[in-house]
């Protein structure tokens, strides 16, 4: 498995991250954490928290359709495990995000931010098991 470095496309994703964080916290006072944002759409507490939580979805979603209009085609994915090692990595962040309460959006983003020292502690947790887990993955079991 290669990872290509892509510094253009990751500093606009990063650019546009960072503002649409700090447009929703000027706004509506909001953390712009996924995870957290997702739930309120499952679950809302009004129908103004869904609509707010509705527009960020539909944003996050929308780059793609984007990205197809512009060029003609659709971005190719790769996804290089199967759909049980997706469906065991999901519950896992799933756990995780809830023991930390939040994700790395929230913590890594937002959080480091506000200067939040939990974020700080979340997110150098986040990373290091992070490292952890591709150089098992990677080097113990081999995977290329």
């Amino acid at each position: 498995m290669e990872t290509v470095f892509t510094p253009w496309a990751s500093l606009g994703g990063g650019v546009l991250i960072g503002v649409s964080a700090t447009l929703l916290m000027l706004f509506l006072g909001r953390i712009m954490g996924a995870t957290g944002i997702l739930a309120g759409v499952i679950s809302p507490s009004s129908k103004q928290d869904f609509s707010w939580r509705a527009a960020v979805l539909a944003g996050m979603v929308s780059g793609p359709v984007l990205i197809f209009f512009l060029t003609g085609q659709m971005p190719v994915v790769q996804v290089p495990v199967s759909t049980g090692m997706l469906l065991v990595g999901g519950l896992i962040v799933g756990v995780g995000v809830t023991l930390g309460s939040g994700c790395t959006s929230g913590h890594g983003v937002c959080g480091m931010a506000r200067l939040s020292p939990r974020s700080f502690v979340a997110t150098m947790t986040f990373m290091i098991v992070t490292l952890v887990t591709v150089y098992i993955v990677r080097h113990v079991f081999g995977a290329a």
